[in-house]
């Protein structure tokens, strides 16, 4: 498992981790049963003080993403799908957020982004078809 930290981005540290954990569960990249690193593991890993890692673990607890297991770690939540597809949701939703105001800055009309993401998506059905 791949998380980054910054320092330099006003975001908290532990606000970093929860995100980038849910962002992993949303994307598939950790999947439901799969244990989360123990609390000083990645703490020391990222050069962080463990509290801040063991509040990031008490986040996802609480919206449901992880589940602690008495003396045997946390894992991946089997009941995080819906809060999974809502996170996934939300990622895109941002993004096509993104996408929009970047058309209307550019003078693109939305009539075109539209037509453009229909011939992505033929295009990329068509190439995912071909193996």
């Amino acid at each position: 498992m791949q998380i980054h930290i910054s320092t330099a981005d006003g975001v908290p540290i532990y606000q970093q981790i929860v995100n980038q954990i849910k962002y992993l569960v949303s994307s598939g990249r950790l999947t439901a049963g799969e244990e989360l690193p123990p609390i000083r593991t990645l703490a020391e890993k990222l050069v962080i003080n463990p509290n801040t890692v063991a509040r990031a673990y008490r986040e996802l607890e609480g919206a449901g993403f992880v589940e602690k297991r008495r003396t045997a770690g946390t894992y991946i939540s089997d009941q995080g799908s819906p809060l999974a597809r809502r996170e996934r949701l939300r990622i895109l939703t941002e993004r096509i957020d993104a996408l929009l105001a970047e058309a209307r800055q550019m003078d693109i009309a939305f009539e075109d982004v539209v037509k453009i993401a229909e011939r992505r998506h033929a295009t990329m059905l068509s190439t995912s078809t071909e193996v």
